[in-house]
């Protein structure tokens, strides 16, 4: 009886329940009925109330319909959901959504792969939706455990893996657009949800066919009639979109990630999916954050420092990358932390090298060595891209800041160098690392255009250059003058004078050039000496090479276009006349190819400046000594000389006049208004300073110790050391004779030079003598000057506290006059 009573009650039952009842046909596929459908609708947007109550009451049919497995009743109850969300905007929405989500939830646990589908598509419609006021409560860690899983899916058949990884994806991408823009799901940007998010999209771009396309800024890979069914596609513009919504101090949480990936999948060598991910980011993230990035790489660097070679280069590959595309905007307060991380990367490179080779001969077989070598060779390479690159792309008044860094940390001998410990690595390994760090000085320097020689040229900068200039190894020379092309040739004229030649017409090259401005006059003032000096130096190394003379020749031509007035151009005559005279007296013993090249070089200079300063009778003299030279002596122009298999004649004779560029005929040429022709007469000598010994050795300690084992070797016994006096040697040593004439004539070349020389030259010459004279003064002072003992005690300061050391008098020294 009470059985049939509930039974005849049934249209006593609530009305959103037979509202609902009624929109499931009997036959499933049938699928929604759509009038009964708008009538719940119309129910629910007229009592909203009652939503909460649908929702509830649909979700207990669906559970039900699940586990009986009607897939049809299921899929009915999700479109229904699925209108009632999308017609219904109103406050008391919220408890409806958990309903919601809770069937979104039950389908995606399911093992069915249309079901998984199914709540995907629903909670991505619900993703779409604008939600008035914030959610206090919900919470998506479900959703992106499970959205993951199903992005990492490895269903037996390919077709159905690919739904259930498009479909994970999109439910990700759902969670990114519902959360990113609510202040209260913040939580999503922490590193449990980010080791989840990220690894997901990544897993799935890895499989794109076309990882060139993925770097593009604006043409995201895929994009196409397919890229919404293609997971790698669809992959990679969550990722953006992800990335394009990172504020700045989740930058870190999103990065991190992906480098942990990259390296839990080996994906550094080879690493063109590294490089396009980082593409990838570089250009969807907001610009002032790129410095996130690459701190984050650059930490990544240190992590890996005794990591393979090829790791490491790939790291650095990466961070080349990183820094192209950073250097166009904001790169933050980074700029010389990226440079002292590369360079420490480079040292401990070369090390690594170097004691590969020292073991080459005691552990593994040679091949593997020189594999190793070769590696860390790559990783070299990359490094000094990176830092050219990046110098290469700031602004000119940080890239003269990098310039001034990046000479600090080379090494030079006789100077302190408290970034590089050159002890441990040798000859060999300092000689790499200033070749490297030159190297990556020529890209920074490259396109650098200075108003002012002496903002570009500071002494601090300067100085260690020339310094590497008089180094014993052409390579290193020949990257000196390079750098110095890259700063002095400001009108890009150095691509018209490329390679040492007799120019026929200077006017067809068409040069570039400005009238010097004041500031460069007193630069060549000050530091005019100094350039001539490292010139005429670099011209008489042994070990030059036809480059070598290339570069000299530019780097006198450039000087002529850029910093020469009628002052400059006297004394850069005086310097090929002292070349000239150097190459024919042979003082130095040098080889016949150096001689000749110097001749060569002279000739190619005068015949260029003679043109530029548009002197003809200057233009005849220096065409008629070419005309002779062909006729008679070929060897001593650079078409001949520099030629493979030129027949070197067996010396140069001096009095063969017509040869040679005379002093005379040139000062004549020169005697009219503008130029101070008397000048000419004096001849250049360059002034010797401690440089000069303590750069032109391979280590002024090896040096020492070299010279110590030859004098303890030769060494003759003490018999052989005393030498017998006779009358002879006595009268020898009283005779001063000679002594007298030399003196004599020495002081009259000094008082010459002083009443004829330029002042700069002279200043030159009394400031090197005074710095010799303060140096060996203070080196005195500092032996004798010493506190007088006290019995009180000595103070003595350490770590900013006083201490008083007492002296007994017993042990105290006193003058002779004090002592009775």
């Amino acid at each position: 009886m009470p059985a049939g009573v509930c039974g005849c009650c049934g249209p006593l039952r609530p009305r959103y329940k037979r509202l609902v009842d009624n929109i499931f046909p009997e036959d499933p596929k049938d699928g929604l009925s759509k009038s009964d459908m708008e009538k719940l609708t119309f129910y629910a947007v007229s009592a909203p109330e009652k939503l909460d109550r649908i929702g509830a009451y649909l979700a207990e049919k669906l559970s039900r319909d699940v586990v009986r497995h009607r897939y049809g009743n299921v899929v009915i109850a999700m479109e229904a959901l699925d209108q009632l969300l999308m017609a219904c905007h109103s406050q008391s929405i919220k408890p409806f959504v958990e309903s919601f989500l809770h069937m979104v939830a039950k389908l995606l646990e399911s093992r069915e792969p249309d079901l998984q589908v199914l709540g995907t598509n629903s909670f991505v419609k619900f993703a779409n939706i604008e939600e008035d006021t914030p959610s206090y409560h919900r919470r998506y860690d479900f959703f992106v455990s499970q959205f993951s899983a199903m992005c990492h899916s490895t269903h037996e058949d390919q077709e159905t893996r690919t739904r259930i990884r498009v479909a994970g994806i999109k439910g990700l991408q759902g969670v990114v657009r519902k959360t990113v823009n609510d202040e209260l799901q913040a939580i999503i940007w922490e590193p449990q949800h980010m080791d989840k998010l990220i690894p997901s999209m990544l897993f799935n771009m890895q499989d794109s066919e076309d990882l060139d396309r993925a770097g593009h800024p604006n043409t995201p890979s895929g994009a196409g009639q397919d890229g919404e069914e293609n997971p790698s596609a669809l992959a990679e513009n969550c990722f953006r979109e992800l990335l394009g919504r990172a504020a700045y101090g989740n930058m870190n949480n999103a990065v991190r990630p992906v480098l942990v990936h990259l390296d839990n999948h080996h994906l550094w060598d080879p690493n063109e999916f590294a490089v396009s991910c980082f593409r990838i980011i570089m250009y969807s993230i907001q610009a002032q954050h790129s410095h996130h990035v690459i701190q984050q790489v650059l930490n990544h660097l240190d992590t890996h420092n005794k990591n393979t070679p090829r790791v490491r280069a790939g790291i650095v590959q990466v961070l080349l990358e990183t820094v192209a595309i950073a250097a166009k905007g904001s790169v933050g307060p980074t700029v010389l932390e990226v440079f002292n991380t590369l360079l420490k990367h480079l040292r401990m490179s070369v090390d690594f090298e170097l004691g590969d080779s020292s073991r080459r001969n005691s552990a593994s077989s040679v091949s593997s060595v020189r594999g190793r070598e070769s590696e860390e060779r790559i990783v070299q390479n990359a490094i000094i891209q990176t830092i050219g690159f990046f110098g290469g792309n700031l602004p000119d008044y940080q890239r003269a800041e990098v310039m001034m860094f990046i000479m600090g940390k080379v090494p030079v001998y006789g100077t302190p160098c408290h970034a590089l410990d050159t002890v441990k690595i040798g000859h060999q390994g300092t000689k790499r690392i200033q070749a490297m760090l030159l190297s990556s000085l020529i890209m920074v320097t490259s396109g650098f255009k200075s108003k002012s020689m002496a903002a570009a040229l500071p002494p601090p900068f300067l100085d260690p250059l020339f310094s590497i200039s008089l180094m014993e190894d052409s390579e290193l020379r020949q990257l000196v003058f390079e750098i110095l092309h890259n700063i002095l040739d400001r009108h890009d004229n150095r691509a018209k004078l490329r390679g040492i030649r007799i120019i026929p017409n200077v006017s067809a090259l068409k040069i570039k050039r400005e009238k010097i401005s004041k500031q460069d006059v007193a630069f060549m003032k000050k530091h005019g000496q100094q350039l001539y000096r490292h010139i005429y130096l670099g011209c008489k190394e042994e070990d030059n090479v036809h480059k070598n003379f290339e570069l000299l020749f530019t780097t006198l031509a450039i000087l002529t276009i850029e910093l020469a007035n009628e002052e400059v151009v006297i004394d850069l005559i005086r310097l090929a006349i002292a070349l000239q005279e150097m190459a024919l007296t042979n003082e130095e013993n040098l080889p016949m190819f150096i001689r000749c090249g110097i001749m060569a070089l002279v000739a190619a200079y005068l015949n260029f400046l003679s043109q530029m300063i548009a002197n003809p009778p200057f233009c005849q003299h220096v065409s008629k000594v070419i005309e002779l030279r062909n006729m008679d002596a070929p060897y001593l122009l650079p078409e001949h000389i520099f030629r493979d298999k030129c027949p070197l004649p067996e010396s140069l004779d001096k009095e063969d006049s017509q040869l040679y560029f005379q002093t005379a005929d040139m000062a004549e040429c020169l005697a009219g208004p503008g130029y101070n022709a008397e000048r000419l007469s004096i001849p250049y000598v360059p002034q010797v300073t401690d440089e000069d010994r303590l750069t032109r050795r391979k280590s002024f300690v090896d040096t020492v110790s070299l010279q110590v084992d030859i004098i303890s070797n030769s060494l003759p016994e003490k018999s052989q050391l005393a030498e017998e006096i006779t009358f002879e040697t006595l009268k020898k040593a009283i005779d001063t004779t000679g002594l007298e004439e030399q003196e004599r004539e020495k002081r009259r070349q000094v008082m010459e030079k002083f009443q004829k020389a330029p002042f700069e030259e002279i200043a030159a010459h009394c400031e090197s003598k005074a710095n010799m004279l303060h140096d060996r003064l203070a080196q005195i002072f500092e032996l004798t000057i010493r506190p007088p003992p006290s019995p009180s005690g000595v103070v003595s300061i350490s770590a900013g506290h006083t201490q008083h050391q007492s002296v007994p008098v017993y042990e105290m020294k006193f003058p002779d006059l004090c002592v009775y």
